[in-house]
């Protein structure tokens, strides 16, 4: 059966499934979402400056009663706070707003033009032992090779809009083959898998649902994954997926599926 911890390419060690907080609104939701979280056996926090809830995840993390090094907590640069002393500043306040002495992933959360500039802080925060894990963020392959032929660490992560229609077989490759590990949001398409019938019949084959379908596909390929829900029993369910495994058959079904991204183009972005 899986480990429950892909291995970075420096050795760290990142939980396959992990909590994501976009759009959990900062406050209770966030807390108890988190706690939720926490007491169900995530072990992997994702949150960024633009959430808006990093002081309410770092609330949660504290009132868990679980130790700090215990959680792996990745948080991310804004588009705007871009540049190695304004990422800097963005870094330390996250921090702050966490209320945690260092990151153990932080993220260039979208690529731009200072994409070089703000990776050189990361390096620096990174050398400084401030944060355990450096990566990217919607980085496609163009914006990963143009990054990596201007610096000296290799980013070891790439989190991407990644799921059934949109499996990211060519970025997948590219990250495996720099030992990259590929991480993904929206595995459950923010909710539209659920009206999927290949997916409907394979959960009822498994015995399982279609979220703990898309979640094993991941895993089972390769790639962390970050659900999200702010409903309890859904987020233990979303847990409960290193107890079983998907045939080679099905694992090839679900590849099938491939259609359009249903979020933002990293090219054609202009926030």
């Amino acid at each position: 059966m899986l480990k429950r911890n892909a291995i970075l390419h420096n050795g760290v060690k990142m939980p396959w499934l992990g909590f994501g907080t976009f759009k959990v609104k900062n406050g209770l939701e966030t807390k108890t979402a988190v706690l939720t979280a926490l007491e169900v056996g995530y072990r992997h926090i994702d949150t960024a400056k633009i959430y808006d809830n990093e002081t309410s995840v770092g609330e949660a993390i504290k009132e868990s009663g679980l130790k700090r090094e215990e959680i792996f907590l990745t948080s991310k640069v804004w588009n705007t706070d871009q540049g190695y002393s304004e990422t800097m500043n963005a870094f330390h306040k996250s921090l702050e707003a966490l209320d945690t002495g260092y990151l153990d992933l932080y993220l260039i959360h979208w690529p731009k033009t200072k994409n070089s500039e703000t990776w050189e802080a990361l390096q620096k925060l990174y050398e400084e032992k401030k944060v355990r894990a450096i990566g990217v963020s919607n980085f496609k392959i163009h914006h990963l090779a143009e990054l990596i032929s201007k610096t000296k660490i290799i980013p070891m992560v790439n989190q991407v809009e990644c799921h059934p229609q949109f499996p990211q077989d060519e970025l997948k490759d590219y990250c495996d083959n720099l030992n990259i590990q590929l991480e993904a949001w929206a595995p459950l398409m923010q909710g539209k898998i659920f009206t999927n019938e290949v997916m409907k019949e394979l959960a009822v084959k498994y015995h399982r649902t279609i979220a703990q379908i898309a979640l094993r596909w991941q895993i089972q390929r390769g790639v962390v994954v970050i659900p999200k829900s702010i409903t309890k029993a859904r987020i233990s369910e979303n847990s409960r997926i290193f107890d079983f495994s998907l045939s080679d058959e099905d694992m090839k079904l679900i590849t099938t599926l491939k259609g359009e991204r249903i979020s933002h183009d990293p090219d054609l972005i202009t926030f």
